[in-house]
């Protein structure tokens, strides 16, 4: 059993909580809505970096003083950087929330941005994006959203890049903590076994401090450049991700993607999974993914594969575009409408997720989307409905192509052929 409630702090900061009676933990986010696409050129990264910063000490308590008491509750602190917002959580057990909230807020209001910890902070960035460059199957993304989104914000690596990282200096990452991480920007969003009053009463007490300024960030609504981006390396695979341009996050056919998503590729019985990796064996890991933001979305497919079968393997991804366009019977529907209110239903059962999908409402739909209402617009779905959302999203001559290995041309599907370019060098490609 739940309860959703909502209130408004005096300086203006949403609040909105769920109460899961049933469960013994809490799970407390402060969502900013600052990330990667409003950074400038010379900012990119700084978003990621001020994630890094705020857990490397307040005037009250050091990097390591804020780590023990956390775990000396057996809680857990963290945060991540998205393209659209930043969150930062920390999830206890129920009688620890007075603490959460104390953590949470000295954080974000007292950090002190300490030239040490700038230094040592830059330094395992640094080695963050290494990590990615090394690792092919993580950086093929976001050589993915650079390429499609080309000179927008948005197709930019949201960890940064090793030249902008090196540049920021303490001055700019104060001016723009100022300038952005202020109470108009600011949700809490809190799951678990907690009572709405007692948690506005701690946050209006901590951040209730937060100063209220509104300073507009233009953003301005990114421009999808379909390509072909082939990057050779020698690798034992090919790692390569075929994408195409959707619809936004809030837009009313947004349950017809999920479904589309789900058959295409979104576990071990998707058509993708079956044809590539049972049926011919052509790649241990092949999946879809939704991108979904307030203006644009894309679904992308990911596999890794050898090279002698690397175009095989984009001639069936482009098959399952069509063949999925051309309709599908009524009883894979039913079933990719099973799994996916099924996944939904497992995955809102730990108070982390359910803390999430609050925030999320917040930000994309400015209310609580009930569970109800899902599972019913799921349900609502039919073939021919699904069947012409598919005919405008894969579309295979606005898809792009980018890989990473010992890639060639040579049998690619003709949709591609036109857009590629050999040039000399390691990387190949055309926009």
């Amino acid at each position: 059993m739940s309860r959703i409630c909502k209130s408004i702090l005096r300086n203006g900061i949403n609040v909105i909580t769920e109460e899961m009676t049933d469960i013994g933990s809490v799970t407390i986010g402060v969502w900013v809505k600052i990330g990667s696409r409003h950074e400038d050129a010379s900012e990119c990264g700084i978003s990621h970096f001020i994630e890094h910063l705020l857990f490397k000490g307040t005037k009250r308590r050091s990097a390591i003083n804020i780590v023990k008491e956390i775990e000396s509750v057996g809680g857990i602190l963290n945060a991540f950087t998205g393209r659209e917002y930043t969150c930062f959580y920390v999830k206890v057990l129920s009688k620890d929330i007075s603490l959460a909230i104390d953590l949470l807020s000295d954080i974000l209001i007292n950090s002190r941005f300490a030239d040490k910890e700038i230094e040592k902070e830059r330094c395992v960035i640094l080695q963050e994006i290494k990590m990615v460059e090394d690792t092919p199957d993580d950086l093929v993304h976001d050589i993915f959203f650079k390429a499609i989104l080309k000179g927008h914000p948005m197709g930019r690596p949201i960890l940064g890049e090793i030249q902008n990282i090196n540049s920021i200096k303490r001055k700019d990452i104060i001016s723009y903590f100022k300038r952005f991480y202020n109470s108009d920007r600011i949700i809490i969003t809190a799951a678990g076994n907690l009572k709405h009053k007692e948690i506005t009463r701690l946050l209006n007490t901590s951040f209730g401090r937060v100063e209220r300024m509104s300073i507009d960030k233009h953003v301005s609504t990114p421009v999808f450049h379909p390509c072909v981006m082939l990057k050779k390396r020698n690798l034992e695979q090919v790692h390569l991700c075929l994408g195409v341009p959707t619809l936004p996050q809030s837009h009313p056919d947004r349950y017809k993607l999920y479904l589309l998503n789900t058959m295409l590729g979104g576990g071990m019985s998707s058509r993708l999974f079956q044809e590539i990796r049972e049926k011919r064996g052509l790649a241990y890991s092949v999946y879809s993914y939704l991108n979904l933001h307030q203006d644009i979305g894309s679904l992308v497919v990911y596999a890794g594969t050898s090279s002698d079968d690397f175009a095989n393997v984009v001639k069936l991804i482009i098959k399952e575009f069509v063949e999925l366009s051309k309709g599908l019977e009524r009883k894979e529907l039913t079933m990719a409408k099973e799994q996916l209110i099924g996944n939904m239903m497992i995955g809102l059962e730990s108070s982390d997720n359910r803390m999430t999908k609050l925030a999320k409402d917040e930000i994309y739909f400015k209310k609580v989307v009930p569970l109800d209402e899902i599972i019913s617009n799921i349900k609502r779905v039919t073939t021919p409905s699904l069947r012409s959302v598919a005919m405008k999203v894969l579309n295979p001559d606005a898809s792009t192509l980018v890989a990473i290995g010992r890639v060639n041309k040579g049998g690619l599907p003709g949709v591609f052929r036109g857009k590629i370019f050999y040039g000399l060098g390691k990387d190949i490609q055309k926009h």
